[in-house]
């Protein structure tokens, strides 16, 4: 036979074996449909939850791609009626021999507008874990996904009450862009599982945790099977920027969260829009730095016990309750303030130190900088709904006063010091009608 022949009996063999693999296989890869019940009850035993699919398709160009559309995972009975995971359509590219062997391997996974809701039980797992795979280690055998992304994604993150009613979301993402490398879906679905299980960017269009919300946020992200780690996060926040690192964990059915933020340029009257019960107290441009932490309770106030420490300074703004020069004025009974008497609310700088604990914000070292008076304090204030204070400093009138002034102020409390006067107070009550007296109260 010469060499052309027999490279024509190649080809005749090699186009046969194509066209017999094919006839085989045609109904399975024309029709997936055809074993999406097989589909959805193996996603169903490797998950514990019940699966939805509503439609399988496959196409083979530019890579073997399998269509799912319709994919859903319901939440377990100990949870209130909902989806754990809602995808209108996920696209998943496959190697095509391993196919051949009925092995799958996931080269890459699209999730397009997907919606997470997490949701953790206060005496069980979260609605996301299979308790079952405790034990085992090959329960959802797809292995390592190259890389997955989501496209216009949304997460939600909430507690259900001691009762078991549905309590408040704690955290929402919205928006949401994602591409990560080696993700790992066995160990994200197995409380057991200790592995990092994907990382890469995050951004998303508007971030809320608890009742503080970002825009345009852009992070390095981790996953794991029991948290969520945000890295070198920047986002817009009130008129501002904010940086830092944040994190949620999942490792116990009380959740916790870290954060460490760097803030700038922080609008102070949109921040506590926010916090409606603090609406209007200050005003002002703020910067800083925070570290918080706790736990995210099972209440109604899931954040309420968090604790923490950091800087702050507010510049430029007003306290309209405090009318800080108004009442040293009163005071000290002397009305020549020179500028001090045109704002009587108002101060160009707040600088402090802040410890967050008990729900009581502590400060060891204020510094007001006010128009005519000067204020060096320390003090607490309750963030427990009472909002009652207890502030004690020193106040100092920048400007200098007349020889009668100072000799009726020095006969009420006041000292005289390199030409200035100063006043010890102290202030309590509440923040809305704060009580002031003079001297330090012992």
């Amino acid at each position: 036979m010469t060499r052309r022949h027999s490279i024509a009996v190649f080809l005749i063999v090699i186009v046969a074996s194509i066209l017999v693999t094919s006839t085989f296989l045609a109904p399975v890869y024309l029709n997936p449909d055809h074993y999406r019940p097989q589909i959805i009850s193996y996603f169903e035993q490797s998950t514990g939850k019940k699966v939805e699919i509503e439609h399988l398709a496959i196409s083979f160009f530019p890579r073997t791609t399998i269509h799912v559309h319709g994919f859903g995972v319901k939440s377990p009975p100990l949870f209130p009626s909902s989806y754990i995971l809602k995808v209108p359509q996920a696209d998943v590219v496959v190697d095509f021999w391993p196919l051949l062997r009925r092995r799958v391997v996931i080269r890459s996974l699209v999730l397009q507008e997907p919606v997470i809701n997490l949701i953790s039980d206060p005496d069980g797992p979260w609605n996301f874990e299979n308790p079952q795979t405790q034990n085992s280690k090959n329960l959802f055998p797809l292995g390592i996904i190259d890389k997955m992304m989501i496209n216009r994604g949304q997460l939600i993150l909430s507690n259900l009450l001691p009762s078991d009613a549905q309590g408040p979301v704690f955290m929402e993402a919205h928006e949401i862009y994602s591409e990560l490398d080696q993700v790992d879906l066995a160990a994200i679905v197995n409380p057991a599982a200790l592995s990092l299980n994907g990382r890469g960017h995050w951004k998303a269009a508007r971030l809320r945790f608890g009742a503080v919300e970002t825009t345009n946020i852009n992070a390095k992200f981790r996953l794991e099977s029991k948290e969520i780690v945000f890295t070198e996060l920047k986002a817009d926040a009130y008129s501002g920027k904010a940086t830092g690192d944040f994190s949620v964990s999942f490792a116990k059915p009380t959740a916790s969260f870290r954060a460490d933020a760097r803030m700038s340029g922080i609008n102070m009257t949109q921040l506590l829009t926010s916090f409606h019960e603090e609406r209007g107290k200050i005003t002002g441009i703020l910067a800083g730095d925070l570290k918080l932490r706790g736990n995210i309770e099972h209440t109604n106030n899931p954040l309420a016990h968090m604790s923490g420490v950091g800087h702050v300074k507010v510049t430029n703004g007003q306290v309209p309750s405090l009318m800080l020069n108004a009442n040293l004025m009163k005071l000290a009974h002397y009305n020549n303030l020179g500028p001090a008497k045109e704002n009587p609310a108002s101060f160009s700088s707040i600088s402090t130190d802040l410890e967050l604990e008990n729900l009581r914000i502590a400060s060891k070292v204020i510094d007001v900088d006010g128009y005519g008076v000067d204020v060096d304090g320390s003090g607490s204030v309750s963030v427990s709904g009472s909002d009652d204070l207890d502030y004690k400093g020193v106040a100092t009138i920048t400007t200098r006063q007349g020889f009668f002034t100072n000799t009726f102020a020095r006969f009420a409390g006041g000292k005289l010091v390199d030409g200035k006067l100063t006043f010890p107070f102290h202030i309590e009550g509440k923040i809305e009608a704060p009580k002031f007296s003079r001297g330090s109260k012992e």
